[in-house]
């Protein structure tokens, strides 16, 4: 008992030291990358070693011989010849033809050079018969001079000590040189001497060859390069098992499983012996992490895991099945995807593994082996990988239906079943899973279907929309009965349980029917299910239909029998009570242990089972208690909002037009009215009600916007979030900061260290604790340049280390207050304590008179020596004294405290500067005048008299002694102090305009105001969860060149010209930094270095990778500062000093020991994918991704290997793929670590997941951080990242009953400033990704949305990665990892004490673009399965916010718009058919209400004011009401209702065709500075489709509305009741040049028309894209319809456009009233005359050039003739004007209906041969189109005041920050003209 509590109690003191134990390789290699000299400069340009192509390369050590061959040529020519021929030799024998990339010229060069080496034999000649010995004599004499026996043993010796050091490190640097020559001497004897040895030397070669192998294995580790630890040659275990060959595999592994357990076993802080053992508990840990997965997979199919019991495995054998486990896991590629597959083939391969352990005889795995070599990627990988290939090309680029191939869920769920077992091991080639697509035979989908359907929305979310619909249905029948509550109103209530069953036996058809494709291969339960369930539901609906029917009759036979009625009660009643059980116990927390008894009983399971299938994922989908009613009740109270809303707003008031209506009888139709008679005005009624209901269906989104933004902004308040929101608050609350950081941000033992009793002390302490880390936080922002040097030091604050009696806090708290203390002193006829009271109200300026008088008073004690040092001493003395007795204002003069300050400021400004004899007079002098005035001026009569006749100061100053010896201030916390004091008493600034950078007070704030925030506390950092950060990159922008900076756009607009307008402070501080004044770019040229900065400069302001590692690497920065400052706080000894001493945090990025640390807790790894192709090709962003590896020496690149691999006969080449791992050496080149052979192209899916799934296995730690490239970070921020990591232990439950697994953080865009476009933009996502995210966490259903969450990798690793990758219906990667990580009994959090940096789209073409690809991401999610599942899964409120927060957010997108449509075209209908006139003769048509009522929230959720509220309560929060309320009036002042109306259509068109038609795919959308003009075309082109037909459409439906509609107010009622749909027409076809930069601008204009009438008739081609022509565009634009089922569904929405031209042809005068279909048949035949009237005007015949005089004669004529018939008509008929104009509006809409079906059916047209008319015509109708939207823009265009206008609404960002905006717009050129 006493030895285990003196080990519990002793563990946390010796927990630092047992981690040194295990950071010491790592020390190791942070000396190597110090080292000092390397490998020789190559001679005359590029080495030998350097140009071996890879094809050569990969496969033989080229390389290394060449690399000997330039090492060896000063010792010995002829050795160094003999090795480039055998060089030579092997690259012909490997590549006779010289086929391989970039072989000729390596084989031409190679002869060459060895020819010079002939050459310089001066014709002596070569016998190649003694190569051999010559060799060999060279090796033995290179050998021995080389004294290698002796440095292996030493280099031993030093091993097994444990000691490192320099000296070690050197050695070993030399032996690997050494050795690396040895190996290539030695395989070049080999080649020469053959495997069958004929004499006496080659025998003795051979045998020298074995022996070396054998020694040189023991130092593989030191020879290769390495990637945070140098560790030795791979371990026994996997040569033992014989899995994997792939050694660089092993090495990988293995330095993540020692990393997992190294880490682990420091968490544990327990004692250690004197030896470092792996203690069985963090084995443990880390084994049942890993393995958690398998192990629930096992006992899911009811299999026992590969070993009998946990207790009976021993630690070794864990390490060896986790080992096992991260092998196949690192090797398996693609099959990463597939989690239960890697599940299957650990549980086969690992009960091999446990049979060839017990053997007493090693062999090699059999399932691994064939024909005598093994390898695991062969024989288990590639099969795989192979049939998931094929399935991934039979998707056809992702055009294929989803169900024509299987996709990697599929693959994936082929392993929950106990089916998966007959595969076999090795997976049988011949099995159905391995099986590959035929025309006929391919394997079906498994257990889902991605059918595309918009019944995929009903089917997962059946439950909404079942609970929606009854409920209208019951208040409905509640408001037609007038709220009357009798016995018939509940009969007719109960109608209810009909429409229940009928809805639930539709959603099961759709089951049915969406299984197609999958029966095959589905299981056989999930089968029987569907079939049970169909029958049972096909069963009662007919039954409990049946029985309503009979207490319909009931109750109208009006008898007293109600035997049915009891009968039907009775059934729903139980039916209810039964549904209500099954769903208590399947989701309500409370009931899971009940529900888990009820398993054992086999009739309870089939029911439960039948209630919800059952997955391997989904199961346990659950929150506490607690969590349940925190969202029931959320819901509850929207649900009763909505439904009273809905029931008093949206159905009453349409109960009595209704029963009105339906009570017509012999209304009289203005057409021939084919389908209203009889029916009781159906259509009439369901035009009334359709808009109504589309609210309905919708608006309890704008229910939950507006509670969540409640609920969210209590959160934020009760977080604590913007109590620091403006620079005057941080001023106020910066004493109280140090102990907050302390108590936070540092752990407990530091922070909690016995602390004196005095709150000074205190105070001192923790701001000794605070400073260091501020002052990093104040560097970074002035290495950043958001600040000046002046302002760094007035914001940095002093150590608080020495033995200064008081708190220093930084200058910028304490400007100007001596100046108003010294005013307040010349003031003051108070007493000494009255006058200090007035001081002390503001506490700064009590905090500077105290720092002066105690500095000056230190000082000066050190300044001089003697009779000065004496005279200060007592000055100081009396002073003290005076104080003390109240007595001060006897003493001194305050009136004269302006000149003792003066002539103390001239004394303090020759300190602080470097001291010469010069300088050194002038403080003699400077302290001779201090004294005088001190002594004859300041002080009282009494005191100067005492000084004056002090004989010791008299003989001094007579003899000149008096300060002649001065000791010049050499300490670094004197010489701080004393700049500090000088700067106390000369700054005059004001604190509010420190920093001026608005970035950095937003930095700075956030920063302070985190301190408060909840937060777990810090462990050390030897402590800390260890990490990962992860960036794909693709080929973005890494580094802006020079010539990217200066070249000048269409406007003469530079990037660099424009950052310089944007940030004119951040500018200046920059040139200051490098040491520059106002620099043009030219000026930079003559400075490479300067010349980088700059281009780091403008790249740090863009969203680059540059930015994004600079970011991500002040982790590394901040866990460096951490550590080497607790060790200081701990008494560490690295440098001599104890805690109490000043701390000079300057070289702690040097410091070996933080390093270590740092490199072992955190790594990064950027996914460049194709960095080796742009190397090849020599790319500029190769150089700078170069650039950056050589800049952070943490930083790691992965990326795709390209290889072609040429067979033995030379013929057929093939490709190989590799995962490489790469750093920078000391050298500054790559160094390749790892090189992974991956069983084919990676890329099968969407690009990024697949970039990221190739290089995951480089990650190390616990977590990963998944960044974007166009993210960034700040220090202050990376300090805080171990506290956010503990949120992962989940220590005080506040996450609910599990553990997180990915922790959500918040995002600062910061993007916002470039225009009010990117305002919008960022406030938008601002809002979501704080406010919105903050409420999805409270309700347990935020997913993952991006980035920066941070992952546990070790789950997400072992389920799958962290995000999905199969083609298309994976097209939004990221938020399927939020999905997979909550149905696998995950749980993700949200936390906003630290934040990240995130770019966002600028531009309007960009946003669109992006909105267009999510909104397709989202059509998609549509159709996946993981939303069906989570649907399905979810309890009923969970569900609700799931899916109004995912892909419900854009079907009440949708629903907005066809709103509009569907209130239009109802009225359409009611005015052509006449039956709004003929109903409001007859009776008063009312239902306005409710029309208003649904028209009013559709308006408001289309100008964006719901997406404003969250917004709004953001800024409320954060900023203040009154910055909200001002900044919500500036964004409308800017047109943001516009944007957000805009925006609505572009989400409505991409989710909605995408659902329709597919199409979905990643949009480039670029992430450059744009404040270029977009021209018209452009314009055109991307929003045509989108936009502007639909607007369109909706301006021809108002006219025809305005035109035949009936009402009783005019005009000015139909305006008032479409005012919104004229502002959705407006804003759809005028904002892409609202907000195009230039927009109205003349000469734009003109340019613009120019651009677009040459887009629109140049002729398409072969090879011409849309860009450039019209034709190409148009065929472009019709891709998208694919499948027969898309044709169809085009078809009938086309049809829709026939009912202008039928309703308006019965209108016309000429009609004359008449009804008859002749009329209409009339109007088709002057449409086909005018048709082909078109046709003839249009032709061109090119054959003969005698027709054309003919056809112009002819069309010259018809011209005329059609003017004098329609005038003739007017004459002579009763055919008007206004029936010309509604007669083209008719056609119009027909012809386009007419366009619409020629371009669906595009086949069938060009076989009749009527595809080229068709051309023309769409060629017309979209230039007619184009000029509608262009004559408005060239009106407005020619007033110049509107350009001026437009550019300060766009711009006001830039405006309000002092910039001329429109000299950007203008460009620079009236300069350089001038």
């Amino acid at each position: 008992m006493s030895s285990s509590r003196r080990r519990r109690g002793r563990g946390p003191e010796r927990a630092a030291d047992n981690w040194e134990r295990l950071v010491r390789a790592a020390l190791k290699r942070d000396r190597d990358h110090l080292r000092v000299g390397g490998a020789p400069a190559a001679v005359g340009g590029q080495r030998l070693a350097d140009a071996v192509p890879a094809s050569l390369g990969r496969t033989t050590n080229i390389d290394q011989i060449l690399q000997a061959a330039d090492d060896i040529e000063d010792e010995d020519p002829n050795v160094a010849r003999i090795l480039c021929e055998q060089a030579y030799t092997m690259a012909q024998n490997l590549d006779p033809s010289s086929e391989g990339r970039g072989v000729l010229q390596f084989k031409t060069g190679l002869a060459s050079v060895i020819k010079q080496k002939l050459a310089k034999k001066d014709g002596a000649p070569i016998d190649r018969q003694n190569d051999i010995q010559v060799l060999w004599n060279f090796y033995l004499e290179y050998k021995s001079r080389r004294r290698v026996d002796d440095m292996q043993r030493e280099q031993e010796r030093l091993r097994e000590s444990g000691t490192f050091s320099t000296e070690m490190g050197n050695r070993a640097r030399e032996m690997k040189k050494v050795f690396a020559t040895l190996r290539a001497l030695l395989d070049v004897l080999e080649n020469l001497v053959g495997q069958s040895p004929t004499d006496r030397l080659h025998r003795q070669i051979l045998e020298e060859i074995k022996k070396i192998k054998r020694s040189d294995a023991a130092l593989r580790g030191e020879l290769m390069p390495y990637n945070i630890v140098p560790l030795d040659a791979p371990s026994s275990v996997a040569n033992i098992i014989g899995f994997f060959p792939e050694e660089d595999n092993i090495r990988n592994q293995r330095e993540n499983v020692v990393l997992m357990l190294a880490n682990a076993q420091s968490r544990l802080s327990l004692l250690i012996g004197s030896e470092p053992k792996i203690d069985e508990m963090a084995v443990t840990e880390v084994f049942c992490k890993v393995l958690d997965n398998y192990i629930k997979w096992c006992r899911y199919l009811g299999k026992r895991v590969a070993w009998t019991s946990l207790e009976a495995v021993n630690k070794n054998r864990k390490i060896i099945l986790v080992a096992l486990y991260f092998l196949i896991w690192g090797e398996a590629a693609n099959v990463r995807f597939l989690p239960e597959c890697i599940c299957y083939i650990f549980h086969n391969m690992a009960k091999e593994l446990d049979g060839i352990l017990d053997s007493s005889d090693a062999e090699t795995a059999k399932s691994c082996t064939s024909e005598g070599s093994t390898s695991f990627l062969e024989r288990i990988i590639t099969p795989i990988y192979d049939t998931m290939a094929e399935e991934a090309a039979n998707n056809k680029n992702g055009k294929a239906a989803h169900s024509a191939w299987r996709n990697y869920d599929d693959f994936n769920e082929y392993f929950w079943s106990r089916s998966c077992f007959e595969l076999g091991w090795p997976p049988a080639e011949g099995s159905k899973f391995l099986r590959k697509p035929a025309k006929r035979k391919r394997t079906g989908k498994t257990n889902f279907v991605e059918h595309r359907t918009f019944l995929h929305l009903y089917r997962s979310f059946h439950r909404l929309w079942i609970f929606l619909l009854l409920m209208f249905q019951l208040l409905a029948i509640i408001a037609f009965h007038h709220g009357k509550m009798d016995i018939d109103t509940i009969k007719i209530l109960l109608s209810a349980g009909p429409a229940f069953f009928v809805l639930n036996f539709f959603e099961c058809c759709l089951d049915v029917i969406l299984m197609f494709g999958a029966y095959k291969t589905a299981r056989g339960f999930a089968i029987s299910r569907l079939v049970i369930r169909f029958l049972w539901l096909t069963a009662v609906s007919t039954f409990v239909t049946y029985l309503y029917v009979k207490v319909l009759e009931e109750k109208n036979a009006r008898n007293s029998d109600s035997t049915y009625f009891r009968i039907y009660g009775l059934v729903l009643g139980g039916y209810a009570a039964v549904r209500i059980m099954f769903a208590l116990m399947a989701k309500i927390p409370a009931c899971h242990r009940l529900s888990s008894f009820s398993d054992r009983s086999q009739f309870f399971q089939f029911f439960k089972w039948i209630y919800q299938e059952r997955y391997y994922v989904g199961r346990g989908l659950y929150e506490s208690i607690s969590d349940y009613a925190r969202y029931v009740i959320f819901w509850v109270v929207i649900l009763a909002c909505k439904f009273t809303f809905a029931y008093f707003l949206q159905i009453k008031p349409l109960v009595e037009p209704t029963n009105i209506i339906v009570q017509l009888h012999d209304l009289k139709y203005s057409w021939h009215d084919l389908v209203s008679r009889g029916n009781k005005n159906a259509l009439t009624i369901l035009s009334l009600w359709a808009p109504v209901v589309a609210i309905y269906l919708m608006d309890i989104h704008i229910w939950y916007t507006l509670l969540s933004a409640l609920v969210g902004g209590v959160m934020g308040a009760r977080d604590r979030l913007g109590e620091i929101r403006s620079i005057e608050m941080l001023h106020k609350r910066f004493e109280s900061f140090p102990e907050a950081f302390a108590k936070n941000l540092s752990p407990p033992r530091i922070s909690s260290r016995p602390i004196a009793q005095d709150s000074e002390i205190t105070t001192k302490t923790y701001a000794s604790i605070f400073s260091p880390f501020w002052n990093e936080i104040i560097k970074s922002l002035r290495e950043e340049d958001y600040i000046s040097n002046r302002e760094m030091d007035l914001l940095m604050m002093p150590s608080n280390c020495g033995n200064l009696r008081l708190v220093q806090w930084p200058l910028f708290l304490l400007t100007s207050k001596i100046m108003l203390a010294n005013d307040y002193a010349s003031h003051c006829k108070d007493s000494q304590y009255e006058l200090w009271d007035r001081i002390s109200k503001d506490e700064y300026m009590a905090y500077a008179v105290k720092e002066c008088y105690y500095s000056t008073e230190k000082i000066l004690h050190s300044l001089v020596d003697a009779e000065g040092q004496r005279w200060a001493e007592r000055l100081f003395r009396d002073l003290n004294d005076s104080i003390a007795q109240g007595s001060l204002l006897v003493t001194i003069n305050l009136k004269k405290l302006q000149l003792v300050q003066s002539r103390l400021t001239g004394l303090t400004g020759l300190l602080i500067r470097d001291e010469t004899a010069g300088r050194a007079a002038g403080v003699t002098k400077a302290l001779l005048e201090l004294y005088e005035v001190v002594t004859h001026e300041f002080l009282a009569p009494n005191l100067r008299e005492q000084f004056d006749t002090w004989q010791l100061l008299l003989r001094a100053r007579n003899d000149g002694r008096l300060f002649s010896k001065i000791f010049w201030p050499k300490d670094p916390e004197m010489k701080e102090q004393v700049k500090r004091l000088h700067l106390l008493l000369t700054v005059k600034d004001s604190a509010a305009n420190i920093p001026k950078n608005l970035e950095a007070r937003r930095r700075l704030q956030f920063f302070t105001n985190s301190l408060f925030m909840d937060m777990p506390t810090a462990k050390p950092v030897s402590e800390m969860i260890p990490f990962s950060v992860f960036t794909p990159y693709y080929s973005e922008t890494v580094l802006y060149s020079m010539s990217e900076l200066c070249v000048e756009n269409e406007d003469g607009i530079s990037i660099l010209f424009y950052l310089q307008k944007i940030y004119p402070d951040e500018w200046a501080n920059f040139l200051e930094r490098i040491g520059r004044g106002e620099s043009s770019e030219d000026d930079f040229k003559d400075s490479p270095s300067d010349t980088l900065e700059l281009r780091f400069w403008v790249s740090y302001r863009g969203q680059t990778l540059a930015r994004t590692v600079r970011g991500m690497m002040y982790y590394r920065r901040a866990l460096m500062l951490q550590s080497y400052l607790e060790k200081r706080y701990l008494g560490g000894i690295e440098d001599g000093n104890s805690a109490a001493e000043y701390i000079d945090t300057q070289g702690y990025e040097l410091s070996p020991d933080a390093r270590a640390q740092a490199d072992i807790k955190f790594t990064y790894v950027v996914s460049c994918q194709i960095y080796g192709q742009q190397k090849q090709m020599k790319k500029q962003e190769a150089a700078d991704i170069a650039l950056l590896l050589q800049r952070n020496e943490a930083l790691r690149v992965a990326f795709i290997h390209e290889e072609d691999n040429i067979s033995r006969d030379g013929k057929a080449t093939t490709k190989e793929y590799y995962s490489k791992l790469v750093k920078a050496d000391v050298h500054g080149k790559d160094q390749e670590i790892y090189c992974i052979k991956l069983p084919g192209n990676p890329k099968l899916g969407e690009g990024k997941p697949e970039n990221q799934n190739h290089a995951i296995i480089f990650t190390r730690g616990d977590a990963v951080q998944t960044i974007d490239m166009n993210q960034d970070n700040y220090l202050e921020e990376a300090m805080k990242m171990r506290n956010l990591l503990e949120e992962f232990h989940n220590v005080h439950g506040n996450h609910g009953i599990r553990k997180p697994t990915i922790l959500g953080v918040r995002e600062h865009v910061f993007t916002g400033s470039v225009s009010s476009l990117a305002s919008f933009m960022s406030k938008q996502e601002t809002s979501f990704v704080t406010l919105g995210q903050r409420v999805l966490a409270y309700l347990k259903v935020r997913m993952h949305y991006g980035h920066p969450d941070v992952f546990d990798r070790i789950f997400h690793i072992t389920r799958g990665g962290i995000s999905k990758a199969s083609r298309v219906i994976n097209i939004s990667e990221d938020i399927y990892a939020g999905f997979n990580s909550t149905l696998r009994q995950g749980n993700i959090t949200h936390h906003e004490y630290i934040q990240v940096g995130k770019g966002r789209d600028v531009g309007l073409n960009q946003i669109a673009l992006f909105e267009g690809k999510v909104a397709g991401g989202n059509g998609e999610q549509v159709l996946s399965r993981d939303v069906y599942r989570l649907g399905q899964l979810f309890d009923f409120f969970r569900m609700l916010t799931f899916f109004f927060t995912t892909v419900g957010y854009y079907v009440c997108t949708m629903m907005t718009v066809l709103t509009v449509y569907i209130f239009l075209y109802g009225r359409v209908y009611l005015a052509l058919s006449g039956l709004d006139y003929s109903i409001s003769r007859q009776a008063r048509f009312l239902g306005n209400t409710a029309l208003d009522a649904a028209l009013n929230a559709q308006f408001l959720v289309q100008i964006g004011i719901f997406t404003a509220v969250p917004m709004i309560m953001g800024f409320i929060l954060e900023l203040g009401l009154m910055k909200a309320v001002f900044s919500f009036i500036t964004m409308q002042l800017q047109f943001c209702s516009v944007f957000f109306t805009f925006s609505l259509g572009t989400r409505t068109h991409y989710f909605g065709r995408t659902i329709l038609h597919g199409g979905a795919k990643y949009k480039a959308t670029g992430r450059g500075f744009v404040v270029r003009h977009i021209k018209f075309a452009e314009n055109y082109r991307l929003y045509s489709r989108s936009h502007f037909v639909k607007a369109l459409e909706v301006a021809l439906l108002l006219i025809v509305y305005i035109a035949y509609g009936y009402t009783k107010g005019g005009s000015s009622s139909f305006i008032l009741i479409t005012i919104s749909s004229w502002f959705l027409v407006m804003s759809w076809l005028f904002a892409p040049y609202i907000f195009n930069p230039s927009g109205f601008e003349w000469q734009k204009t003109v340019e613009d028309f120019d651009d677009w009438t040459n887009w629109l008739l140049y002729k398409g081609g072969v090879g011409v894209k849309g860009d450039s022509s019209w034709e190409s565009w148009w065929d472009e634009e019709q891709e998208h319809i694919q499948t027969f089922r898309g044709r169809i569904l085009e078809t009938i929405l086309s049809l829709r456009f026939l009912i202008f031209q039928y309703g308006i042809v019965f209108k016309l005068k000429i009609a004359d009233h008449n009804t008859s279909l002749a009329v209409y048949g009339f109007s088709w035949i002057v449409l086909i005359v005018m048709v082909l009237l078109f046709k003839l005007f249009t032709a061109t015949p090119k054959k003969s050039t005698a027709l054309p005089t003919f056809i112009r004669f002819l069309q010259g004529v018809l011209a005329i003739g059609i003017i004098a018939g329609i005038a003739l008509l007017i004459v002579l008929t009763s055919f008007t004007v206004a029936d010309l104009f509604a007669s083209a509006l008719a056609f119009i809409a027909t012809v386009w209906c007419v366009l619409c079906l020629a371009i669906t059916w595009k086949r069938v047209v060009k076989a009749l041969g009527l595809w080229d008319s068709v051309r023309e015509i769409a060629r017309m109708y979209d230039a007619g189109m184009g000029a509608i939207i262009f004559v408005p823009i060239v009106f407005f265009s020619w007033f110049p005041f509107v350009s001026t206008f437009q550019s300060r609404f766009l711009f006001n960002q830039a405006f309000s920050r002092g910039l001329e905006i429109s000299l950007i717009l203008a460009g620079n050129k009236a300069n350089q003209q001038t």
